[in-house]
């Protein structure tokens, strides 16, 4: 376990039982209501984390490097980009995704790149996006988002 979690564990468990003394009632019904939100949200993550195990273990590390990585050039951020763009993966989920694509060669620029767009650009919910805000503002969103995301992951790269 890393020391970031064992600092947020600790820091949970001493609000929590901050929480519990000043108001038991209202406590127990956030750890209720809590508990309800996780258990909605376990099986799709453990879904997600599913398909993207498999994803990474079935695609070899040198086509990750290859594609993703530090010789793939701008195509690399491109195919980022897109796949970030296209895929409905909740943001939480792009931690363990990234973690992976590292380790397996992918730099840290194009990672950022596809978290950014993963994040910032929806393909698969433009026609809903389209209702709300109206094709001219949700296309000029993502486009401009799209290409935002790049200028992240280029910034990152450099710093990194």
């Amino acid at each position: 376990m890393s020391s970031n979690a064992i600092i947020f564990i600790s820091l949970a468990a001493v609000l929590s039982a901050v929480s519990f003394f000043l108001d038991r009632d209202k406590t127990v019904a956030g750890f209720k209501k809590g508990w309800q939100m996780f258990r909605k949200m376990l099986l799709p993550l453990l879904n997600i984390l599913i398909i993207v195990s498999v994803a990474l273990y079935a695609i070899p590390p040198s086509a990750i490097d290859e594609y993703l990585g530090a010789g793939s050039g701008i195509g690399g951020f491109f195919v980022a980009a897109v796949v970030g763009s296209i895929a409905f993966i909740p943001p939480f989920i792009s931690y363990p995704i990234a973690s992976g694509l590292l380790q397996q060669g992918a730099t840290y620029a194009v990672v950022a790149t596809f978290m950014t767009t993963l994040i910032m650009v929806g393909i698969v919910t433009l026609p809903l996006e389209i209702q709300y805000l109206g094709r001219r503002a949700a296309i000029a969103r993502n486009v401009l988002n799209f290409f935002a995301a790049i200028i992240v992951g280029l910034a990152i790269g450099v710093v990194l």
